[in-house]
């Protein structure tokens, strides 16, 4: 006799979850701020005495603004910053970046040989399997706490990310 109305209201609450978990600032080793979605952030470990770091992520602007990624910061590093590295007439160049807009409805990629976080004075060399606090700051969305998940050293993409291709070129 229970089971309609008790089905229903089990049916009620997982819909609940899942729209608490939407609205939630942590999706899925995913991270929000404002109308900025940050996926998957990672880095790689690097080795014993190693004095920089980098990190990755995708932004997706889900608004109808720009907004702006304006700074950063870790316990993990003395300073943290964004840098673009691009290769001109065969020399690989690296220059900070003061500021990285995500346009609206647009996307922004920290990845490794382009856009990336320049960890600086690490305090501790980053392990596999670790997590790396930092501190975004957007322009609009504010500051959000958001963590690297450390990869193997020499991954050249995330290994744990949802639906994401790790460096075997499959979903994880």
């Amino acid at each position: 006799m229970f089971s309609f109305p008790l089905r229903t209201a089990t049916l009620a609450l997982a819909a609940g979850l899942a729209l608490g978990a939407l609205s939630s600032p942590v999706l899925a080793h995913g991270f929000k701020a404002g109308s900025i979605e940050i996926g998957h952030p990672w880095s790689r470990a690097t080795p014993p005495g190693a004095r920089t770091g980098a990190g990755y992520f995708v932004l997706t602007n889900t608004g109808s603004a720009d907004d702006k990624l304006v700074s950063a910061s870790s316990p993990a590093a003395e300073k943290v910053e964004v840098h673009e590295m691009s290769i001109q007439d065969g020399i690989m160049n690296m220059r900070r970046v003061d500021e990285l807009t995500i346009p609206a409805g647009g996307t922004a990629s920290l990845s490794p040989g382009g856009y990336h976080l320049m960890l600086m004075g690490l305090k501790a060399p980053f392990k596999e399997g670790q997590m790396i606090p930092v501190t975004l700051t957007f322009e609009k969305g504010g500051p959000v706490e958001v963590e690297l998940q450390v990869d193997k050293m020499g991954a050249t993409g995330p290994a744990h990310g949802a639906g994401e291709a790790g460096e075997e070129g499959h979903a994880h």
